[in-house]
């Protein structure tokens, strides 16, 4: 693969090319992969990519015709720099309020770290606690939506085979009497999606597998017939798709993640052997003191051991001091 600059009406463009070209000799752009959190972000979170990420939303959400979601203001997009996305751990995700005040959280997660629930329950009452400032009432507590997408099976949703899952506040006997709405949690697990019975009618269908990676074309151009802001979506990935800053940030975020796999991994692994017969708590001890050699950030081991702060922050001051 390499990069190839072309001329047309006098703006130059950098397109990336495969080595082999195709059958007209002429250069094809690779499709980078949706699911990449940092192109997922660029490709929706982008303040003129406001119609395609509220087309997405009505789509998750999927609210009454009369309630259907017409305007959003991208408020939180994390701003991205290389050292941030070399990063083995950053957090990306898009931040949106809907034009009824509703606050709304999107995280694409390829990565299965511990308590993935405690994890969002975490963020999203961060979020719910965040809306207002202090001294304001509560009822000025904006409704606060997770969506999370992961590229990952969830333990705690082993027993239910719809690919996605909306969770509220009920109460525990009468099940159909829900306390608020106040607060919204989405699941969506992609590989469920995959084994699931398609239905090109229903939009999020249309989404979900337009954010494969290896996309049969006529799949795609029956999505993009179908549906007008899909066509938008995959021209604007076409466009990212060619950008050689958008691919070199691409690629390294790929990679970082690649790296923070293989050190979380072996970091496991060296907690196993170490700590086999020491049980759960001296083994997440040793690794998180893997992961402090290796110059993770505390926070971070904090949330993948689950281990209180405290605990990560006595560990790395005992190892500084032996």
């Amino acid at each position: 693969m390499h990069a190839l600059a072309v001329a047309e009406e006098h703006t130059w463009y950098n397109v990336v090319v495969k080595e082999t070209p195709d059958l007209y000799g002429k250069p094809e752009i690779v499709r980078l992969k949706p699911t990449n959190d940092f192109l997922f972000q660029r490709l929706f979170g982008d303040e003129e990519a406001k119609d395609i990420l509220t087309a997405f939303l009505n789509a998750v959400l999927n609210p009454p015709s009369d309630q259907k979601i017409t305007d959003i203001r991208i408020i939180g997009n994390t701003r991205l720099n290389k050292e941030f996305l070399r990063s083995k751990g950053g957090r990306l995700d898009i931040l949106a309020e809907t034009e009824n005040r509703e606050l709304i959280n999107i995280e694409m997660q390829l990565t299965n770290y511990r308590d993935m629930v405690r994890r969002t329950l975490f963020y999203s009452s961060k979020l719910f606690h965040g809306s207002i400032q202090s001294g304001e009432d509560f009822k000025e507590l904006k409704r606060t939506i997770t969506i999370n997408i992961l590229d990952f099976h969830l333990d705690e949703l082993a027993e239910i085979p719809d690919f996605h899952s909306t969770f509220h506040f009920y109460e525990t006997i009468r099940r159909k009497v829900r306390l608020t709405d106040a607060i919204e949690l989405h699941f969506i697990e992609l590989p469920k999606f995959r084994n699931a019975a398609k239905d090109w009618r229903e939009p999020l269908h249309r989404w979900l597998h337009f954010l494969e990676e290896k996309l049969p074309q006529n799949e795609l151009e029956a999505m993009m017939e179908m549906d007008e802001m899909i066509r938008k979506a995959e021209e604007r990935l076409e466009y990212l798709s060619s950008d050689e800053e958008t691919i070199r940030l691409y690629e390294w975020r790929e990679h970082a993640r690649i790296e923070w796999n293989s050190w979380l991994n072996d970091a496991k692994r060296q907690g196993m052997e170490e700590g086999m017969e020491q049980g759960a708590q001296q083994r997440n001890n040793e690794i998180a003191l893997a992961l402090l050699r290796k110059g993770l950030d505390p926070a971070l081991i904090a949330e993948v051991t689950g281990l209180e702060m405290d605990e990560i922050l006595k560990l790395a001051h005992e190892r500084d001091e032996s």
